[in-house]
């Protein structure tokens, strides 16, 4: 097992967590926000849950208002705004900081564990267009980029925020991870 598996992080009650809790489990990681003009992936990361939890995938939400403080709510709000409007099962945690300064410590492992994303879509023309400066890699570009991780958890690849749960390389990517 990795270090990263031993990173403590909060759920919405304050009861501390780590990715020990997932072990044996593929686990996706979302940074989510629910201002964001990707906040409609919400409903595809309840659906990509419901198809595989069966067969071992966990998927991971941490709230950030690092962009354009596109998370305002508290934790209570958050979950609430997640149940009501997407319906979602899979576990959301405390706000977190994912970039700068404050970025948590689960954040800067998986970054480094994987500092490429895959998938370059046009969210980053996007934001450019919009006269926003997008990070660049390795650092976290916005809202709802993924990282995924085996059982073992090891990052093995990271996707890009504009990538959809539905999408070919998101979803094979999990099922091969599931067949290891």
């Amino acid at each position: 097992m990795s270090d990263i598996q031993h990173i403590s992080f909060e759920d919405i009650k304050g009861q501390q967590h780590s990715l020990n809790d997932y072990a044996g489990k593929v686990r996706l990681i979302v940074n989510v926000a629910s201002k964001c003009g990707l906040t409609g992936q919400y409903a595809g990361l309840e659906q990509l849950y419901r198809d595989k939890k069966a067969q071992g995938l966990e998927i991971l939400a941490f709230p950030c208002n690092d962009f354009l403080t596109q998370e305002p709510g508290t934790d209570e709000e958050i979950q609430q705004f997640c149940n009501t409007n997407y319906d979602v099962t899979f576990p959301v945690f405390k706000k977190i900081s994912i970039v700068g300064e404050h970025k948590h410590p689960l954040y800067q492992a998986l970054i480094q564990a994987q500092p490429e994303r895959i998938g370059e879509g046009p969210w980053m023309k996007d934001l450019i267009e919009y006269g926003l400066t997008p990070n660049q890699a390795p650092e976290v570009l916005w809202n709802f980029e993924k990282f995924l991780l085996d059982q073992n958890g090891k990052v093995i690849a990271r996707f890009a925020p504009d990538i959809t749960a539905d999408d070919e390389r998101i979803v094979s990517a999990i099922d091969n991870a599931l067949k290891a």
